[in-house]
């Protein structure tokens, strides 16, 4: 039961800084989401056909994110190969980005120009620590749900609120629907926190997203 409840606040936390950074990306760096490929499809669209600022931004958002989760694969398999704790190490990592990504913001930003190259290298650094959080989910954490892709989450949650409510769920499918909820509730708080933040503080807000990342990691490197 200690594993579930550690496993369960780990996916909580990484949810909410799933939610907590890809709002203060967007907010502070022009509309990029660090988190959420589709979304930066979408803004680039929007970004050629009206100007705006970000163009280059979102272009090497797909590129970089690509090849953080290739390193990310690259450097867990040589970690395992060593019997070295995985998870933990590159959960640090990801800290360890997401501290850059906070000190190059509160730094060098606001940026009303995200195409500059300080304002590329803050939000290199934010798509490189969620790159590795999604990466290192998805091989080490793979029985729980995403941490930034709510999409699917949401599709899943449904048909199995469906199962619930008629009774043809079985008890896998109700473990599942609760850790479902939990994530995008958590992945909501974070990004209705970080605009609160965002507003009084600007990029300040980032040190909390730091501290929750900090924690996931600890909590990981006890199990």
């Amino acid at each position: 039961m200690k594993q579930i409840n550690r496993s369960s606040l780990i996916a909580a936390l990484l949810a909410f800084n799933g939610g907590f950074v890809d709002t203060a990306g967007f907010l502070g760096l022009n509309g990029l989401f660090t988190a959420h490929v589709t979304g930066n499809f979408v803004t680039l669209g929007h970004a050629l056909v009206t100007g705006s600022h970000g163009i280059v931004g979102k272009i090497l958002a797909l590129p970089e994110f690509v090849l953080v989760i290739a390193l990310a694969r690259f450097a867990g398999t040589a970690l395992r190969a060593h019997n070295l704790p995985a998870r933990p190490i590159l959960l640090t990592v990801k800290v360890l980005l997401l501290a850059a990504f906070f000190g190059l913001a509160v730094g060098f930003g606001p940026f009303p120009d995200a195409n500059t190259p300080l304002a590329l290298l803050t939000g290199l650094a934010g798509i490189a620590a969620m790159a590795m959080q999604n990466a290192v989910q998805r091989v080490h954490m793979g029985s729980l749900p995403p941490s930034t892709m709510m999409t699917g989450s949401t599709v899943q949650a449904t048909l199995d609120a469906v199962d619930v409510v008629t009774g043809a769920a079985s008890e896998q499918v109700r473990t599942r629907f609760r850790s479902l909820v939990l994530t995008i509730a958590s992945f909501a708080v974070g990004c209705a926190v970080s605009a609160m933040l965002y507003v009084h503080v600007g990029f300040w807000c980032l040190a909390l997203a730091v501290a929750v990342g900090a924690a996931a990691s600890l909590l990981s490197s006890r199990d």
